[in-house]
């Protein structure tokens, strides 16, 4: 079997060489990413992380239970990153952000949620090695997170009161009038933020926040920080892809919410009772693709009904 440094270094070389064939190879002259083609290159991704699953599998030490946790991880987190995609959307189609300029942004979003989660990851491990009791804490957050989204009325873009926009308003002056894909911009020798730069700030704060469920929710599977930061950076790779793949089909989707938000409750109740009774990795992926696929299929069927 391949030793733990192994491990992070094949991952490491792996990931490096797919975000750059994600971000720069496939991107486009004019920008623009049809459906096609997000469609195709979500599928390369989703396969790419499957194939490492089976990797993990065959040589790591214990592979059977840590490709099961990964795996498990990976769908929890690919799922919730669906719904923060629609946020996305939601944001960009408030900022009036053209389409070949979205990639731009996502791109640098993308980089920097890699940074944060890492960051998120190592600290929420680290808390519950010091302080194992914040466990509960982590649980009632995903209950929390999990009645949000289904009984929350649907979320708004705050643009006056978000606090990254407020702190880059203190600092730079805003120009309104450039609509291309810069962040800043020079004029009569003075540096202005552009409103590509203020859609950035937002996406980034709402992954911030969407970070902050979905870390807890993985960290419920498994506490192996190697499966938590691969799952997790496994399931970014490919996002701006599969953005603009549901941006073509964002309709056929009506009742993912519901779905994502029974799994939230579903592991906030597994890490609440985490200390009386560890439910079973199996048990929990089993969990997960039933309502994940029910409210796919829930949906591609109500849309069918509703079309006819």
């Amino acid at each position: 079997m391949l030793t733990e440094y192994t491990f992070w270094f094949i991952f490491s070389a792996v990931i490096a060489v797919m975000f750059f064939i994600d971000l720069y190879v496939t991107e486009h002259r004019h920008g623009k990413i049809t459906l096609k083609a997000s469609l195709i290159w979500s599928g390369v991704w989703i396969t790419t992380a499957l194939l490492f699953n089976v990797f993990l599998y065959f040589y790591l030490t214990n592979g059977h239970q840590k490709a099961l946790e990964f795996l498990t991880g990976y769908i929890i987190e690919k799922s919730l990153s669906v719904d923060n995609l629609f946020v996305f959307l939601m944001i960009f189609s408030v900022m009036n952000i053209k389409p070949e300029n979205q990639p731009h942004i996502l791109k640098w979003g993308i980089l920097s949620a890699i940074v944060f989660r890492i960051i998120f990851i190592l600290a929420g491990v680290a808390l519950i090695n010091i302080f194992h009791p914040i466990i509960y804490l982590f649980g009632i957050i995903l209950l929390f997170a999990a009645y949000k989204m289904a009984f929350g009325n649907d979320q708004k873009i705050d643009i006056e009161n978000n606090w990254l926009i407020k702190i880059a308003e203190k600092y730079f002056k805003l120009n309104t009038d450039y609509i291309g894909k810069r962040f800043f911009v020079k004029i009569d020798k003075k540096v202005y933020i552009t409103t590509t730069f203020l859609t950035f700030l937002l996406i980034e704060s709402s992954d911030i926040v969407f970070a902050v469920d979905s870390i807890p929710a993985i960290i419920a599977i498994t506490n192996d920080t190697f499966i938590i930061i691969s799952s997790n950076i496994f399931a970014i790779l490919g996002l701006r892809a599969l953005y603009f793949a549901l941006s073509g089909l964002v309709n056929l989707f009506i009742y993912l919410k519901y779905g994502v938000s029974i799994i939230l409750f579903y592991v906030g109740i597994k890490m609440l009772i985490s200390e009386f009774y560890k439910i079973p990795t199996e048990v929990s992926l089993i969990v997960i693709l039933i309502f994940l696929g029910g409210s796919i299929i829930l949906s591609l069927v109500s849309k069918k009904r509703f079309v006819k």
